[in-house]
């Protein structure tokens, strides 16, 4: 009796498990590190833009244009297309414009993601005479996200901003 139980629990585990595992653990990290990002352009004021943790440091708003520029470059991958140019964002240095550039890079990786299951993920695509696999663009997608918001939290906190995930973690 005892291994019969020990043996449809098995199965049960066996069932309940995702069919897209690769993708579920990817989407689950995207979510965090889109939402920690955001929340982070929005809690840093206006004059923190300029802000450098030290002179040879980008400034706060380069990091959010290079994350914004990143995301492009990324889901231009998982999508197997030509990324739009970002020349445009390099000119950007205020809050409610560098803000409303990333929201728009994320929505586009919503769009890059939506619909992704681990065999599209790992289904080669042709960009141009290159072939690339468009995990390459989810791993580095999340991987550069989390980076660059871990660079992200210490501006923050030498502004006396709590970091997104941390003012979550706190409300538990």
């Amino acid at each position: 009796m005892k291994t019969i139980c020990i043996l449809l629990v098995s199965c049960a585990a066996a069932l309940a498990q995702s069919a897209n595992p690769l993708t579920d653990a990817v989407m689950n990290r995207y979510k965090g590190i889109r939402q920690n990002l955001i929340e982070s352009a929005e809690a840093m004021p206006e004059d923190g833009y300029s802000f450098r943790l030290t002179p040879a440091q980008r400034p706060f708003s380069e990091w959010i244009g290079h994350v914004t520029m990143g995301n492009y470059n990324f889901c231009g991958i998982i999508k197997g297309e030509k990324p739009p140019d970002t020349n445009h964002l390099h000119a950007l240095t205020g809050k409610a414009e560098l803000s409303k550039a990333l929201v728009e890079s994320f929505e586009y990786c919503d769009s890059a993601l939506k619909g992704m299951d681990d065999r599209k993920a790992l289904a080669e695509v042709r960009m141009g005479d290159k072939k690339v696999y468009p995990v390459q663009g989810m791993v580095n997608l999340v991987s550069s996200g989390n980076e660059h918001y871990g660079n992200i939290v210490g501006y923050l906190r030498s502004k006396g901003i709590t970091p997104p995930s941390s003012a979550r973690a706190a409300k538990k």
